[in-house]
Formats: structure tokens, sequence, C-alpha cells
């Protein structure tokens, strides 16, 4: 991995000589940055502003966040509302290989200030970062200091580094200052009273040299002027003309209650001459106004499934997407998501179609980084990595994207397959979590392009990398998988994963489920039962925890068909073959729910995909999935069957 980046602008706030209270007062120490007039980043932003002035070519800022999210968030904030890129190479990196690869790469550092527990100002101030390497470490074993010191326990001038081509610095004189004389930690800063310019043997300008000096100097620049910016999202918001699409058709699911999914998506095929922007900005609205029915919003939605007819139209989805779902409106973090191309218009669904997962209530763990590094693929604008609700981690949609290049790696779709697979972990990990072990169900996204050998070779892949090396000492069983394969991808990506993990809040790693009480457990009928149960293990792949949580993935394939079918021939194109099929999956979702002890209302998503090869509309395809259900619901009060589905069909090319 290379990545090259021209410094064209340092730029550096003078730091405030104000006492600690002072300081305090000065900055905004929520984790959430909102604008604040008088806050010390909106000195960045004034001092980015001129800069960026200076010098228009400007696209990104780079900063040394390591582990710091307080520090990350700001640099981005800034960013975001300058239109830069946030540069961030070191976010997540081990502390004790950066600090031996700073000293092996020749960066000459010492410290100007410590403030840690077995950190003396006497003994370890004005010492170079080599000269403490081992005592840093050991510390960092005792008390758990950050060894690079981005939690405030020492603060560091650079004297040298290969960046400095003709000089290094020579400190001749200082002071020791004592801030605190704590007993435990005592604060102590190294004031700097006198220093030098050494030159350096092999460098090509002299030391004193008035031209250079009257160059460099021509080129420093001064801002006092605080800039404060309170429109940081409005300059990005379209103004989507909601009135103007209001009358065109839409259909309505919903599943659940407390955490359920609401689908929204065309149902006028009239309307298919319009554009995808006039479609999305119709479909999001109504998902807008069934929240506001709901007494909710877009701060309570965790995820979206964003579904569009033309991937070459992405940029004009995502110019949409941003004037509904922005920073200000989810203020908890915005949502995760992921982003495919199907074939909408060909069954009858418009050209864009949205599912969300939606709470009812207003708590959520959101994990949004927005910084381009070396950890993960960067998530720039209102979507993020990865949502945790409960005990149910939802993770955005990973493409086998190299993180410090935003590109996708070469080598196909299998290698594809693997560094998607690295990205999850990396998100994973981030909440103390890990795709071997956590995983629920893992959805596939493929390319169409891929050739069978290709889908083969996925298929393979993510058995040797990932499910051969499953840990499922707690649950028992695998997480269910299923492969989706779709016209285009984002990026001309070949695969995207979409993990769903379980992320235990006790010790045990083992919930509890509380039982909804007063709600009846669904059965299938007997008659149904008769003619169903022996195909049950062959088509369905069931992954619970601990009684509480249950993936479930019903397949039917071409002999399962056959086998329920009255007809052999012609399977997916007569009316009485198509009720037959669904019949069947209804029964097997309400067999599972029984079984495991789940109510109806326990359902958070609900989807059926099926296969658009086989000429089916959309909307018969929904017919036949609701006279299924009012069917079993004959037998059985549990069922719900309102007048809204409760359920999205899905068209991919085919699936697996």
């Amino acid at each position: 991995m290379e990545v090259v980046a021209l410094v064209v602008a340092l730029a550096n706030l003078i730091p405030l000589d104000d006492g600690v209270d002072e300081l305090d007062s000065y900055m905004d120490q929520g984790l959430k940055y909102n604008v604040t007039a008088g806050d010390e980043v909106e000195d960045m932003f004034a001092l980015l502003s001129e800069v960026k002035r200076q010098i228009p070519s400007i696209t990104a800022v780079l900063s040394g966040a390591i582990a710091s999210d307080y520090q990350r968030l700001r640099v981005e904030s800034v960013c975001s509302r300058l239109d830069l890129v946030s540069l961030a190479y070191l976010w997540k990196q081990d502390q004790t290989l950066l600090l031996e690869e700073m000293i092996r790469r020749g960066i000459v550092a010492i410290t100007v200030k410590v403030a840690a527990l077995g950190l003396k100002p006497s003994s370890h101030l004005g010492k170079e970062l080599a000269e403490l390497k081992c005592h840093l470490l050991q510390i960092n074993e005792s008390y758990g200091i950050n060894v690079c010191g981005e939690g405030g326990e020492y603060e560091t001038l650079t004297l040298d580094c290969p960046l400095f081509c003709n000089a290094r610095i020579i400190l001749d004189d200082y002071e020791v200052i004592l801030h605190s004389a704590d007993s435990i930690a005592s604060v102590g800063i190294l004031h700097p009273r006198a220093f030098h310019l050494e030159h350096k043997p092999d460098s090509s300008d002299r030391i004193g040299d008035d031209s250079v000096t009257e160059d460099i100097s021509s080129c420093v620049y001064e801002v006092d002027e605080v800039i404060t910016r309170t429109d940081m999202e409005e300059k990005h918001t379209l103004n989507p003309a909601v009135d103007a699409y209001t009358n065109i058709g839409l259909c309505i699911s919903k599943t659940g209650k407390n955490l359920h999914s609401i689908g929204c998506w065309i149902q006028d095929r009239s309307r298919d001459s319009e554009g995808l922007k006039a479609h999305l900005i119709a479909v999001l609205s109504g998902i807008d106004n069934q929240l506001k029915e709901e007494g909710l919003d877009w701060v309570n939605v965790l995820y979206v499934h964003l579904y569009i007819s033309n991937m070459k139209e992405f940029g004009l989805a995502n110019e949409v997407y941003v004037s509904f779902i922005t920073e200000k409106k989810c203020y908890l973090g915005v949502p995760s998501r992921s982003t495919i191309e199907l074939p909408l218009v060909q069954v009858g669904l418009g050209k864009a179609y949205v599912e969300v997962l939606v709470s009812n209530e207003l708590k959520k763990r959101v994990l949004h980084v927005q910084s381009i590094s070396c950890w993960a693929p960067s998530c720039i604008g209102p979507y993020s990595q990865a949502t945790l609700y409960g005990e149910i981690l939802y993770m955005a949609g990973q493409l086998g994207l190299d993180p410090p290049t935003m590109k996708l790696c070469p080598g196909g779709a299998t290698a594809e397959l693997e560094v998607a697979l690295q990205n999850s972990e990396a998100v994973a990990n981030a909440f103390s979590c890990s795709i071997y072990s956590s995983a629920i169900h893992f959805l596939v996204y493929c390319s169409a392009q891929l050739t069978s050998d290709e889908k083969d070779e996925v298929q393979q892949t993510l058995q040797s990398s990932y499910i051969s090396h499953l840990d499922c000492s707690k649950t028992g069983s695998y997480p269910t998988v299923l492969y989706v394969f779709a016209p285009d991808l984002p990026k001309g990506a070949r695969v995207e994963i979409k993990p769903i993990l379980y992320v235990p809040t006790n010790d045990d790693g083992v919930a509890t489920r509380e039982m909804e009480t007063g709600m009846m457990q669904p059965a299938p009928s007997q008659a149904w039962s008769a003619q169903y149960s022996d195909l049950h293990d062959s088509c369905c792949q069931i992954h619970t925890i601990g009684g509480r949580i249950c993936s479930a993935v019903v397949s039917v394939t071409s002999d399962i068909a056959s086998k329920i079918c009255s007809t052999a021939g012609q399977l997916y194109h007569t009316e009485d073959n198509l009720k037959a099929m669904s019949r069947f999956c209804a029964f097997q979702i309400v067999k599972i729910l029984g079984d495991n002890n789940f109510s109806w209302d326990s359902i958070t998503m609900l989807r059926f995909y099926y296969s658009v090869e086989h000429s089916v509309a959309a909307d018969a395809m929904s017919r036949a999935f609701s006279e299924a259900f009012t069917e079993l619901a004959e037998d059985n009060s549990s069922l719900r069957t309102d007048e809204s589905p409760c359920y999205n069909i899905v068209p991919p090319i085919h699936w697996a």
C-alpha cells in the first residue's frame, strides 16, 4: 500500500496561555461537536477557511488522531463544513508500533509537557522519545497510559525528522515550569529559552540565505478573524420540492412493533417515465410521513436499504438522500446503509425503493468515521459504518476497498470478498466483538457480471476464509448466509457483504430473552404441517442465540418447488404454483416463529427475494404472499393481516 499526499500548506494554532479552568470553558467537551461560538474548533475553522481562500486547490486536511474520537470528530466537522476530506492515516493503529516506527524513521522529538502517573517533570521533561521508549512501555503495562501520549499524558516538540531537509533544531536553553505539584501525577512544562538551527551536510540551501528567508516569510500569514458557520448542513441540502411528487402512488409496508421495518416503493406503473430523482423523493417522503404518523423521525432510523434502478445515477440518488437524512436530524448518529442496483422497473417497483429499520426508542450507538485512514473504509456523508441497538450490530455494506486509497483491491471477486471481510472485522473490533464469534447473518451481494466459476469461487472463499474459522462454541450453529445477485454494486464492485452481529451485554455472553406477556405464539395449520414439514430441514437455515435472537433463511430451490407445485413445468408462471410457493414460505416462517417461542410482532424485518428471471410482477408476488398469510390467519388469530403488507418484496437477478 502506498499513499502519496502533496503537502501545500502547514497550519498551526497558537495554544492558549490560560489556566485549566479557563481552557475548559473555551472547549465544547461533548463527544459529538456542535458549532459553538468561541470554541477552539471555530479557531481551526477560521484558520482552514483562510488557508482554503489563499490556496483554493487544497482538498484535504491531515491530522494525527490515533484513538481520540474527540479530536477526530472535530476535524471531521470542520472538514465537512469546508468541503474538505479528513485524512487520519494513524487512526486505530497500534500505538506501540507507531512509537517504534516514529523512532525508526528518524523523528527526534522531546517531551515539553508531562501529565501522567509514572512521568515526572524533573526526570522526563526534555527527554527524546527514543530515550523514554522503554519507560513508556513499562508505565503502559502498569497504568494503561497511551504510549503515544494521545490521552494528554505528554506533549512533544520535534527537533528533527526526514521532512527537515536543510537543518535541525538545537535547543540551547530551557526552563522547567511546575504547573501542578500533584503527589500522584505532577504536571510540568518545558519552556524553551534559546535555540538555533544546525545545518545538515547534504542540504542544498544555506542557513541564513537572505533570499530563502524572504521567500519563506512572504508565505507566512496570521489569521485573527473568527468565522462561525452554523449552516454547515444547509449548504448541502437540496430543496426536494416534495409537493411536486406527492401524487405518485406509493406502497408502504411495516413489520413488528418497537423495532420494526418500513418499506416504501412506487406502485403506479404509469409513472415509469419519470426519473430516479422524482421516485426517490416520493419514496423518502412516504417514509418521512410514515415516521411522523408514528410520532418518530429520522433519528429513530437505525439502518437504510437503498435500492435504485441504475447505479450510474448513484450521485443523484445520494444528493436526494442527503436532503432527507442529515446529521442535524439524526443527532444521535446517522443510520448505516447499504446501496445496490436492482431491476425495479422490470417488475413494476419504480426506480427507487427504500427500506428502513426503525426503533421507537432513542437508544443507539453509532460508529461514523468520515476520515480516510488505514483502519477501514471511511463513510463521508450521512451514513455510518455501523449502528448498535440493544445487542444487535447492524453493519453497513462493506466493499473490498483498500481503506487508505478508497479504491477496490485488485484480484477480482474473491480478493474483494477477503478485503471486505477484513474491513468488517475492523468495524466489529471497534465494538469489542468479532465477525468470527458474533455474526448472526451475512447478506452477500454479488454482481451479476460474475461468471459461474467466479460465483463458485466466492462461495468457496467465504467457506475457507470465514465460515471454517467461526467460533460457534456459544451458539452451536452457524450464522445464516444468503447470496443475492444484483445488476450492479457501488464503485463497480464485484462483491458487497452486509453483516449483522450479536454483541452481548452481560458477562456470560448469552442474554436471557424477556418473553412478551399476553402474546400468542403463531402455529401453522395441521393441514399445511402434514404437507410441508418433511421439507423443513432441507430448505431452512436457522441461527438462534439464547432463545432471544433468531435469524432464518428459507430457500425455495427448483427441487423443492417441483415437490410443492401441482405442475412441474412453468413453475413460476402459473397462479396456482405461485400461490403454492407463497404458502410454503409463509408456513415455514410461522413454524420457525412458533418453534422458537417468538410472536408475530417479534419480527423486525421480513424480506422475500424472488428472481426476475421468472418474469413475475412484484404486485402479483405480493398478492400471493398476502393471500397465503390471510389463509394461515384463519386458523391462527395471532397473525397480523391488516391492510399494509408485513414484508418487503425484493427482486434481484437471482439468489442462492
